[in-house]
């Protein structure tokens, strides 16, 4: 399909806030020049001359986002789960890491990983690299060709890290940062943003921190990185950063925690899960973002994040895959995940929170994450309202038929639960269509 300008026919699902889901029947999707012309049950005449794709019966939702993953760990995910997060780092991630000094070797891999993301229902993501410029080009050249949607960076480490994946000093990896950002043009890229990227506060320098607190505000540019995953990270932070008196405010400290300027570049944060209640605060002030990456938090032992808190606090939540803590990509996955562990949150922790719903869940993965990529300049994307972005998924859910009749919302429930990577039909991102 070469035309950005049709309509789609067939069962159709989207969010327009967290609480509540639109479904229509045998509704009618228009997309005009890439974007979401709206949901219609009965089609407008100005829109009856657009090609016409008839999908009865079939289910269509907004296409996924995946607020955080790691590139080079797709080729080890479902190795390790025994481990706890420091020792996974030490005996997986960073070994595998360091391979992708070698340029072939990172080609092979990441052809991989984007073949896999393509068959998937995740539309846009945002993505950790290494360190190694050569390999960040390839992996966001391959991207780019994709079609999907992206955001990519180059990875900055300077201390507490094996040899292989340290950078010499805070010049160096400053340097190698500007290197790389010179790459990034637009005429090279437009479906592709570089991301700035510091690992953690334990792996860089605060020279380093600095340094990447410049570059965010000369370039206004979004942050990527990961905050309170694990009790023991949390810690080290604060004999790494005494004088901050939290890990959020670490970060603030080098200016790399949001801003108060609403028209600056956002700043996710992965995981957040031993945050206080000041933190969700500043979070909410400086518009920073939570990656919610539930699979991942229990399979390293890490904990359950506290999303409620964060939601009702007014921090903008997404959800994450972050492969390979996460072994599924597909953000159908941390749906279902996030739902499950928001349950156990009652009875491991004595708190008296609701738990979350399908409907939030389905926002989160949706147009949650989607507005992140809208506030850094890529569109908005993850609902079907007018002038959002057009990223679709056509679900043929037949093989999930029951005996009885089932809703929309019942078919939807199925699908985040059943689904992970299969039953997509069809998958359209801002119009075009993506050959799986």
């Amino acid at each position: 399909m070469k035309n950005e300008s049709f309509v789609i026919h067939g069962d159709i699902c989207w969010s327009k806030n967290p609480n509540s889901l639109e479904t229509i029947q045998g509704a009618f999707l228009v997309c005009m020049e890439g974007k979401s012309a709206g949901v219609y049950p009965v089609l407008p005449p100005q829109y009856t001359a657009l090609p016409l794709y008839d999908y009865k019966d079939k289910l269509i939702i907004p296409g996924l986002v995946d607020l955080h993953t790691h590139a080079p760990q797709f080729a080890f995910r479902g190795l390790g789960m025994d481990l706890e997060l420091l020792d996974w780092l030490r005996n997986h991630a960073f070994p595998e890491e360091s391979k992708y000094g070698d340029p072939d070797y990172a080609g092979k891999a990441y052809d991989l990983f984007i073949e896999h993301l393509k068959q998937g229902p995740n539309t846009r993501i945002v993505i950790f690299s290494t360190i190694h410029v050569p390999s960040v080009i390839i992996l966001m050249d391959l991207l780019e060709s994709s079609g999907l949607m992206s955001m990519a960076g180059k990875v900055n480490m300077d201390r507490n890290c094996p040899d292989t994946l340290k950078e010499q000093n805070a010049s160096a990896s400053l340097d190698a940062t500007r290197e790389w950002l010179a790459l990034c043009s637009t005429d090279r890229y437009t479906r592709t943003k570089p991301i700035l990227t510091p690992r953690f506060i334990p792996s860089c320098s605060d020279e380093l921190m600095q340094g990447l607190g410049l570059l965010r505000r000369d370039l206004n540019m979004p942050v990527q990185s990961h905050l309170s995953e694990n009790r023991g990270e949390v810690e080290w932070v604060k004999k790494l950063c005494p004088s901050s008196g939290s890990y959020s405010n670490a970060y603030l400290d080098f200016d790399l925690f949001g801003s108060e300027k609403k028209e600056s570049a956002p700043t996710v944060m992965a995981h957040c899960i031993w945050i206080d209640e000041k933190e969700i605060a500043l979070m909410a002030e400086r518009g920073v973002y939570a990656a919610h990456c539930p699979q991942s938090n229990a399979n390293l032992s890490s904990g359950i994040a506290p999303v409620r808190q964060m939601l009702s606090a007014g921090v903008p939540v997404g959800l994450g895959s972050d492969v390979a803590g996460g072994t599924n990509s597909s953000i159908f996955r941390a749906m279902s995940d996030a739902i499950q562990v928001s349950k156990l949150r009652r009875p491991l922790l004595g708190t008296e929170e609701k738990a979350l719903s399908l409907e939030e869940v389905f926002y989160l993965g949706t147009a949650g994450g989607g507005t992140f990529f809208g506030k850094a300049g890529m569109g908005y994307s993850g609902s079907f309202e007018s002038g959002y972005e057009f990223d679709a998924l056509v679900i043929d859910d037949s093989e999930l038929a029951a005996p009885f009749a089932l809703s929309i919302r019942d078919r939807l429930e199925r699908v985040v639960y059943l689904s992970d990577n299969s039953n997509i039909e069809a998958k359209f991102i801002r119009g075009k269509q993506i050959h799986l």
